[in-house]
């Protein structure tokens, strides 16, 4: 049981820390102000990440597709993780390191956001895809732990407060959570 304990009291203990961190604060309002206008300008949300990432990666784009809070129409946003064909051509063809650069090639357009989900921050098919992104005029947005890391260079970089992998991408739902939540209410209102 004392595991038990220590592991929700670090979770809470990392979300606390978010609080306390007014410059992430103010970067998720900045973000979520993004998506919105990137949303009523007719532009879309991409998603990536590898592993557990890769699953917040989906679950994020079928929240903002489908409904997070209330039913309204649907929003344009991609999971760049689930085409397994797409994945997989890719990664022989090329790399696995070109599998989402080469996908933002194809799908990305100027006013786009691509939303980068990594623990580390140094996956480098994540590093890749913003190059082809400044390339093409797509916004980039990172959600990484808080040590210094590769994705630094992305145009937002949502440190967030842990180096462990669990208390990161803990808090890496709870900001998509946010967005989606954000999103929905500044778009649809309280429909």
């Amino acid at each position: 049981m004392n595991d038990i304990y220590k592991m929700i009291q670090a979770s809470i203990d990392a979300k606390q820390a978010m609080l306390r961190d007014e410059a992430l604060l103010q970067s998720i309002s900045a973000v979520a102000d993004l998506i919105v206008e990137a949303f009523r300008k007719g532009r879309k949300v991409l998603w990536a990440g590898n592993g557990g990432s890769a699953a917040d990666a989906q679950h994020m784009a079928g929240e903002l597709v489908n409904k997070f809070c209330m039913d309204r129409p649907g929003l344009p946003s991609i999971a760049l993780t689930t085409d397994s064909s797409v994945l997989t051509s890719i990664g022989n063809d090329f790399s696995f390191d070109r599998v989402f650069a080469r996908q933002v090639e194809a799908l990305g357009n100027a006013g786009d956001i691509l939303i980068g989900i990594s623990t580390s921050g140094n996956s480098k098919n994540l590093v890749e895809a913003a190059r082809v992104c400044k390339e093409k005029g797509v916004v980039t947005v990172a959600m990484v732990g808080s040590a210094p890391c590769e994705m630094d260079s992305w145009d937002y970089v949502l440190h967030l407060p842990s180096h462990e992998t669990p208390r990161i991408q803990e808090c890496q739902t709870l900001v998509g959570h946010i967005l989606c939540y954000y999103v929905e209410k500044a778009i649809f209102g309280n429909a």
